[in-house]
């Protein structure tokens, strides 16, 4: 058996699972377990970029703290195609619908790239400014902006594969994106470090002083996430046309449709002012932030680093929770997704609130895997000190608007989001962070969890979101490409 074999067999396929019938717990488990790995995964990208910049240095380390947030930005203004195919994607399955979520699948993928592509080569010529913008200090700008540049270009490579593996989760296929990151993370871990630091054979004559990869620092980190994800694309491109696993897309549904673009705007617009309100609140809190020295950039960068590894359950089950709550819609089975929804939170409670107890015991150790400056360690510790105890909220959060999403809810899911990360988080850093010092920006996050998970909860009790269908509002003739 092969490697992709033997870890397929760990996992349940859609055939496996039943999400519009039967036991709550055990699919939303299951489908959201291979979630959790390909988040892992997704995580090892930044994570391997944190690690061996952070030996390449400080500045290097600053300088991906304002990389990623804005990289998220980009993502973030193009998410809301990529959701909504997810949510077509899913209700037309759960409606036992199976062109109309190919179809579905088909544009979805069209506009993103294009969609994508766009906003690469904008974002390409705006990097420096923007960079500039964020406070980035006069060691780091150059830094940050050679490593946005690269991922700017390959902007629909990294955004093309993140509709992939949501087109598929719509479907209930979470196993098949799962082994394709895995293969993705792996090489560019391989590559990273020979990208960052250069290589130059020393040993073997009559090669000894070639140079087998230039010395790169920071371009290199980038260059070996834009490779490996574009192999991830072309590899999930294959797995749908082929349509033997998942969703299948064609050729034929291919061709841009004005009409179902304005149904995947009404649907995915809410969600790309989420996915943006998000970006813009850490890209926003990177002004703040930058205020004081580099060290404090670099501790915060780590922080959020950490912050992305916990909350991988959450964003896992969110997602979960989205496909049962679409295909339950779909199905007319709304009271059991309200289930799924109050379960996912419970558990995403207990086991968030665990790792965070966890981590506010180990945040010095946990710091110094990433850095070996000690100023560093320590703003990175006490950020990570602050912050765990909280971490329980975020899962509860995540639950609901997981669920709003999944009913077509998306800008009520927006809307939450706009107010615990807008409304909450920056204004409180903005204010406190001169007063308390980059504390100030730490118990704005504690608080801002917090709160974020009692709107969620309170809006949820009210149960508008059991009339969503987003499915039932796209015409016959656009849903079927007019065939």
């Amino acid at each position: 058996m092969t490697l992709g074999g033997r870890l397929r067999s760990l996992f349940a396929t859609p055939e496996d699972l039943d999400l519009t019938s039967g036991d709550i717990g055990r699919p939303l488990l299951l489908l959201s377990l291979p979630i959790v790995v390909t988040n892992l995964f997704q995580t090892a990208y930044n994570l391997a970029d944190t690690f061996w910049l952070g030996q390449y240095g400080t500045d290097a380390l600053a300088a991906i703290s304002f990389a990623f947030p804005l990289v998220f930005l980009v993502i973030s203004l193009g998410m809301g195609v990529s959701v909504a195919g997810s949510v077509l994607v899913a209700q037309y399955t759960g409606a036992d619908e199976r062109e109309e979520a190919e179809y579905a699948a088909s544009q979805t993928m069209t506009f993103a790239l294009l969609v994508s592509g766009l906003l690469g080569v904008a974002g390409y010529f705006a990097v420096d400014e923007l960079l500039g913008l964020l406070g980035a200090s006069p060691s780091v700008l150059p830094l940050a902006t050679r490593y946005m540049e690269v991922v700017m270009l390959g902007m629909p490579f990294m955004f093309g594969f993140f509709v992939f593996v949501a087109l598929m989760r719509g479907y209930g296929d979470t196993v098949t994106p799962m082994l394709v990151m895995f293969g993705s993370v792996v090489l560019n871990i391989a590559i990273d470090p020979f990208l960052i630091f250069g290589w130059t054979v020393v040993e073997n004559a009559p090669l000894v002083g070639t140079v087998a990869f230039p010395r790169m620092g920071i371009e290199g980190a980038a260059i070996a996430t834009v490779f490996s994800r574009g192999l991830a694309l072309l590899v999930g491109l294959w797995v749908m046309f082929r349509g033997t696993r998942g969703v299948r897309i064609r050729l034929r549904d291919m061709v841009p449709d004005t009409t179902y673009l304005r149904r995947l705007a009404t649907i995915g617009l809410p969600a790309s002012i989420e996915g943006t309100g998000r970006a813009l609140s850490m890209n926003l809190l990177l002004v703040v932030v930058a205020l004081f020295p580099d060290t404090v950039v670099a501790g915060y960068g780590i922080g959020t680093r950490v912050f992305s590894v916990v909350f991988l359950p959450a964003i896992a089950v969110a997602r979960g929770v989205e496909t049962m709550t679409g295909q339950n819609i779909g199905a007319n089975e709304p009271d059991r997704a309200g289930r799924a929804a109050d379960l996912a939170a419970k558990v995403l409670f207990a086991v968030l609130t665990a790792a965070g107890i966890v981590i506010w015991l180990a945040a010095a150790p946990i710091a110094d895997l990433f850095t070996t400056d000690p100023a560093v360690v320590d703003v990175a510790t006490q950020f990570l000190r602050y912050v765990a105890l909280t971490f329980g909220f975020i899962g509860v959060m995540r639950a609901y608007t997981g669920s709003f999403r999944g009913a077509g809810e998306t800008l009520t899911a927006a809307a939450i989001s706009v107010l615990m990360l807008g409304v909450i988080r920056f204004p409180i850093a903005w204010v406190a962070a001169p007063i308390l010092g980059p504390a100030g920006i730490w118990v704005a996050f504690a608080l801002s969890n917090v709160l974020g998970a009692t709107i969620a909860y309170v809006w949820y009790r009210r149960g508008t979101w059991r009339d969503g269908d987003a499915s039932a509002s796209v015409p016959a003739d656009a849903s079927t490409g007019g065939s």
